[in-house]
């Protein structure tokens, strides 16, 4: 296991039931909306115009997955086990490393951190959609898996468009005059 993969384990709730899963299908969700959104905030304050767009939209379509999970809880009468979840430390796996973020990041190091973060979600469910003992389970597991390998995919296409920039985030321009 690599090191940053290590920083983010978590101990998760138990998942015994659908009901489990959904609750933290979507907690894993709404902790990315907050990460994301906490970013674009911290990307805002240092004007960086170019990242806030990009964390906001990456909130977005956090946001617009969360949503669809509380219809999927809602069509299940399960809406009320959402909240509730059990003991959660650490971050969840989808969550980005706030360590690794940097006011001088570049639109590529944005998205690595995001690939992570997805590419750790699609782990989460895949191990769930492969071993776990419930069959129900299992398929709604590999359905947020396919979900997640979308959010894999897209980051990936995004790389594409922003590929990486060797920048010196020690050079900070704003830094005062020394002897100040």
């Amino acid at each position: 296991m690599r090191e940053e993969d290590a920083s983010h384990r978590t101990t998760n709730p138990r998942i015994g039931s659908v009901a489990d899963l959904v609750a933290i299908a979507h907690r894993i969700e709404t902790d990315a909306v907050e990460r994301y959104q906490l970013l674009a905030d911290q990307m805002e304050t240092h004007n960086n115009v170019e990242l806030t767009r990009m964390f906001l939209d990456l909130a977005r379509a956090e946001r617009l997955h969360a949503e669809e999970i509380h219809r999927l809880a809602k069509d299940r009468g399960i809406v009320e086990s959402l909240d509730p979840i059990g003991p959660w430390r650490g971050d969840g796996p989808e969550a980005i490393d706030l360590g690794e973020a940097h006011y001088r990041m570049t639109p590529y190091d944005a998205l690595r951190l995001a690939l992570a973060g997805e590419q750790r979600a699609l782990a989460f469910y895949g191990e769930l959609a492969a071993a776990h003992p419930d069959p129900a389970v299992r398929k709604l597991a590999g359905a947020l898996a396919d979900e997640e390998q979308e959010h894999v995919d897209l980051c990936h296409r995004l790389l594409h468009r922003y590929p990486a920039v060797e920048t010196d985030r020690d050079a900070d321009p704003d830094r005062p005059p020394a002897g100040d």
